[in-house]
C-alpha cells in the first residue's frame, strides 16, 4: 500500500490519483517532490479546517483622534479638558485660558463649544410653549448624557468627537 503525499491517506498500488482528495500519487520509482511526465500538476486549495484562521481586525474609529495628540500633553492636560465638560462654559473659559497651546485640550473645547452651541438653540426653542418646552427639557438631558460621555472619555486620556453634536459641521 502507498499513501498519498497531499492528505496521507492509503492509496492501492498502482493508483495514479488519490481517492480522498485527488491529488497525483507518483510511481514507487518517481522521486515524490515531482510531477509524473505528462501529467499536469493540480492547484489544490486546503481544505477549510487545514487553512490557518482568518484574523479579524478592527477598522480603526473614524470618529477617534486619540493618536493624534501627543500622550504628554493628553497626561498634562486632562485636567482642563475636564473642565469643560464638568463645569460648562465656565470650564470652557478655564480651559481656553489655562491650556490654549494644547491641542488635546483644544479638541475637548471644540466639543464643548458644540454642546453649548447646542444648549443656547434649546433655550430659543423654549419659547415655544409645550412643544418647545418638552423637546428643550429632553434634548437638555440629552446633551447632558453626552457631556457625562465626554467627560469619562477624558479620564480615560481619549479624544472622541462628541455622539450627537460631533458631527456637526462648525468648529472642525
Amino acid at each position: 500500500m502507498a499513501f498519498c503525499p497531499n492528505c496521507g491517506a492509503q492509496v492501492p498500488d498502482g493508483t495514479t490519483v488519490c481517492p480522498q482528495c485527488g491529488a497525483p500519487i507518483p510511481a514507487q520509482g518517481q522521486p515524490q517532490g515531482q510531477p509524473q511526465q505528462g501529467q499536469p500538476q493540480p492547484n489544490f486549495q486546503q481544505p477549510g479546517y487545514q487553512q490557518p484562521p482568518y484574523v479579524y481586525q478592527q477598522a480603526p474609529d473614524p470618529k477617534d483622534h486619540t493618536a493624534e495628540y501627543d500622550p504628554k500633553d493628553i497626561s498634562d492636560n486632562k485636567v482642563f479638558a475636564m473642565s469643560a465638560y464638568l463645569l460648562g462654559t465656565l470650564g470652557t473659559i478655564i480651559a481656553l485660558l489655562a491650556a490654549q497651546k494644547s491641542p488635546y485640550a483644544m479638541f475637548h473645547v471644540r466639543q464643548a463649544l458644540k454642546i453649548s452651541m447646542c444648549e443656547i438653540l434649546l433655550v430659543i426653542i423654549a419659547i415655544i410653549p409645550v412643544v418647545g418646552w418638552i423637546f428643550s427639557g429632553v434634548c437638555t438631558i440629552i446633551l447632558m448624557v453626552v457631556r457625562i460621555i465626554l467627560f469619562f472619555n477624558v479620564c480615560h486620556g481619549k479624544a472622541k468627537d462628541a455622539p450627537i453634536v460631533g458631527s456637526l459641521g462648525f468648529m472642525k
